[in-house]
């Protein structure tokens, strides 16, 4: 009897693999970070074969901790860091480049030639989303005019694109070329209605549609791993982008449920429910999940650097030598002595969409000491939160009550007790923090019968600890003000 489901989370700093039981809890644990590649101010890229070692080591490490054989282990669920863009040879699995990481701002200069020719309304109305350096499809076509001799190679058909889960599970089974319906929906490629790749939108980029891989659902069996990664084969039946899989982990099933994921970046999703909806404020419309014939769609708001500003802390200025030591550093002081951190490193996501916007502190006195300004960075993720979820109310038209959280950075309390006082919401913190491969995980499940359906899900939920605002309004409003006056003043930082 299957005891297990085993979640690859494929992230932005590192590769992690968990495996749950039943219950939903995790049984075993393995992580392993990996280089960031930084060639120019603004330009993130991975190596596509550190994604995939990593990735394979740890799934082998975390069966290992348990002592759970192949056998053990009912389905494989994928998630992964969405949009960053990778290119590979058919024929040998060879990547023909550096993975564009969706951080980058490498492709501002084509999203604004882009827009300049009037082409952002005819995206916007068929994917939902902007004409951002953030997405993929300008990564795609980037790489394919900027390597010598790829173009003709894709148009030969030689040469294949994905997102992260596409070259995991291509790798994994030794030729599926799929993606879920959720990373297609965040490539610029796809329309929402149909589901489908466009081709017009294929034409204006200039990409051949034989390098995409088929969309699938979010839930389904696809094939199996090869037996010589695992020592047996192992179903692969569950895939979604790394926000759309914690929101599924968070049990977020009914419109108006949302939740806010405090990782690399920080990404708040509200359900919509089965039809998408036109954001008039800066946020973006996406696919959710599908499982079976339903599909749910989500307005999401997404922030480039959140707890990434803590990095920046510990390895750029070595305020610290660890994350944990920069919250510590933080917590000496009462707040951040009038210190302002805009980390717009890669310019500025949700609500702005400023490619060209760069980082900065404002604010500095003769008092100001490194706590204030680790404690101004760690607000920063906070006031970014608190942009995306005013937008998110205008588009909605209603007011939230509650918001779950989840990502790494939840651990703060600090931090959370300061995002309840500065939405003036409750924040609610699950039990089981690691929602993104618990997403996963149940949308594998689901589809091989491990869990029944998503009550099972939602009886798994549980609650750690609830943060109520306590701050008087004034003040709010205050910080609000001061935190919106320096985000104007990085804006087009870089543009000429």
């Amino acid at each position: 009897m299957t005891r297990y489901i085993l979640a690859l989370d494929q992230g932005t700093t590192s590769s992690r693999a968990i495996l749950f039981a039943h219950d939903g809890r995790p049984v075993a644990l393995a992580q392993e970070e990996f280089p960031q590649l930084l060639p120019s101010p603004g330009v993130v890229e991975h190596d596509p074969e550190d994604l995939w070692n990593s990735q394979l080591s740890v799934a082998r490490a975390a069966l290992a901790r348990a002592n759970a054989s192949p056998q053990d282990v009912a389905a494989i669920g994928v998630t992964n860091q969405r949009e960053t863009t990778i290119l590979w040879e058919k024929s040998t699995g060879r990547p023909v480049a550096n993975a564009i990481v969706w951080q980058s701002r490498v492709t501002a200069d084509r999203c604004e030639r882009l827009k300049r020719d009037g082409h952002e309304p005819l995206f916007r109305r068929k994917t939902g989303l902007v004409l951002d350096p953030y997405f993929s499809g300008t990564k795609i076509a980037h790489l394919l005019d900027e390597v010598p001799g790829l173009r003709s190679r894709a148009v030969a058909g030689e040469i294949l694109f994905g997102t992260v889960d596409s070259f995991l599970i291509w790798r994994l089974t030794g030729g599926l070329h799929i993606t879920d319906v959720s990373n297609a929906s965040r490539t610029l490629l796809l329309n929402l209605q149909t589901l489908d790749w466009d081709d017009e939108l294929l034409a204006i980029l200039d990409i051949p549609r034989s390098i995409l891989p088929k969309v699938r659902s979010s839930s389904e069996r696809y094939g199996q791993t090869l037996p010589q990664w695992f020592g047996a084969p192992i179903p692969i039946a569950g895939c979604a982008g790394d926000q759309q899989a914690a929101t599924f982990g968070q049990a977020c099933f009914f419109p108006g449920s949302a939740k806010n994921t405090y990782g690399t970046g920080c990404f708040l999703l509200l359900n919509t429910g089965v039809q998408p909806i036109a954001s008039q404020n800066g946020l973006l419309t996406t696919v959710g999940w599908r499982i079976g014939d339903q599909v749910t769609y989500c307005l999401e708001g997404s922030v480039f650097i959140a707890g990434a500003v803590v990095q920046w802390l510990r390895d750029g200025l070595r305020l610290a030598p660890t994350s944990s030591a920069i919250a510590a550093l933080a917590e000496t002081v009462p707040d951040s002595g009038g210190a302002v951190v805009v980390p717009a490193f890669v310019g500025l996501g949700a609500p702005y969409w400023d490619p060209f916007a760069r980082g900065a502190i404002f604010g500095l006195t003769r008092g100001t000491t490194a706590a204030h300004v680790a404690r101004a960075a760690i607000d920063s993720i906070a006031y970014q939160t608190c942009d995306l979820l005013a937008a998110m109310e205008r588009d909605s038209g209603a007011r939230l009550h509650s918001l779950k959280v989840d990502g790494g950075a939840c651990v703060n309390d600090a931090l959370l007790q300061f995002q309840a006082d500065m939405l003036d919401v409750a924040v609610r913190r699950p039990a089981v923090a690691e929602t993104t491969a618990l997403g996963a995980a149940y949308l594998a499940g689901l589809a091989v019968g491990f869990w029944r359906d998503t009550g099972d899900v939602e009886r798994n939920w549980a609650l750690d600890r609830e943060f109520r605002p306590a701050l008087d309004s004034a003040v709010r409003d205050r910080r609000l003000s001061r935190w919106r006056r320096a985000v104007d003043r990085v804006r087009d930082w870089e543009r000429d």
